[in-house]
């Protein structure tokens, strides 16, 4: 009977030793998908922002650049049309996050993660640009408005 006894207690602790494992397995996979969506949402408000940062400053450099009729105004609408597009893209990318990244799997969240953090790389240049662009259109403008006054 103490063979019985113990190659029971033997087996149940290999069992609680497999179950406590697989826990451990399980409790890690759910911190790393969790920790992948909170990602994943923070950079697509990060990137709504961006692209509200762009919008807000081609609007402000248009209606300057308004004030010159030697400008053409079609680069104002394709401008609008390219942030309006990019906002419509994140939020298809919004409406999956919601949808479907409850089910998605790991692979699926970090393709998601990694493709939202491309798309803010790409426009970090032109946000810098448009920024530097604001600049010099302000610079220009005050100096305009100093020659008027100076006339």
């Amino acid at each position: 009977m103490d063979t019985y006894l113990t190659a029971g207690l033997t087996a149940l602790l290999t069992v609680m030793v497999i179950l406590a494992v697989a826990a451990l397995v399980y409790r890690q996979r759910m911190f790393r998908r969790t920790g992948s969506v909170r990602h994943l949402l923070d950079l697509a408000d990060r990137l709504e922002a961006d692209l509200k940062n762009c919008r807000s400053g081609l609007q402000q450099a248009h209606a300057v650049m308004s004030l010159n009729p030697d400008l053409p105004a079609e680069s104002e609408k394709e401008a609008r049309n390219a942030v309006e597009a990019g906002l419509r893209s994140l939020l298809q990318q919004r409406i999956w996050i919601r949808d479907s990244a409850p089910r998605a799997s790991q692979h699926e969240l970090d393709e998601a993660i990694a493709s939202m953090s491309q798309a803010r790389n790409r426009l970090r240049p032109l946000l810098a640009g448009l920024d530097q662009a604001q600049h010099d259109l302000d610079d220009a403008m005050r100096e305009q408005i100093r020659r008027e006054s100076d006339a």
